[in-house]
């Protein structure tokens, strides 16, 4: 079975970028995307994705907030936060939600494949630099 993965952006061309990235590699598919916070609840709570790709600078509703209700109505989606935010305090926040991953934008290339298989296998990805020690 491909791991469903719904994509949140509110860049139609990093979630067109992201979605050709992933469409080359076997076993995911992109059953959605969203481009701002309210879009995402709504089809995490509606489709129940095995990973959601989320962004934090979101219209509407802000990523984190967006997290948040998206762990109690989806809570067997794993979440993987997309960013160019890399302040410790953000990055910290969105790994306390129990989000399973943090991957900067700028190292998608390198990072999301890994952030992906890491957390179906249970861990947590961090893309380096970001902070010191992943708790």
């Amino acid at each position: 079975m491909p791991v469903r993965i719904l994509v949140v952006d509110d860049s139609g061309s990093f979630r067109q970028h992201i979605c050709k990235m992933l469409a080359k590699l076997p076993n995911f598919q992109i059953i959605c995307e969203a481009s701002d916070g309210l879009e995402a609840v709504h089809k995490a709570e509606q489709l129940q994705p095995d990973v959601i790709l989320l962004d934090i600078g979101l219209p509407k509703l802000n990523g984190i907030a967006a997290g948040r209700q998206i762990r109690k109505l989806s809570p067997k989606s794993k979440i993987i936060f997309v960013s160019q935010e890399s302040s410790v305090e953000v990055v910290q926040e969105a790994l306390n939600l129990q989000a399973q991953a943090y991957v900067l934008k700028s190292k998608i290339a390198t990072d999301l494949k890994s952030a992906i298989d890491t957390v179906l296998e249970g861990g947590q990805f961090v893309s380096n630099g970001l902070i010191p020690d992943v708790p």
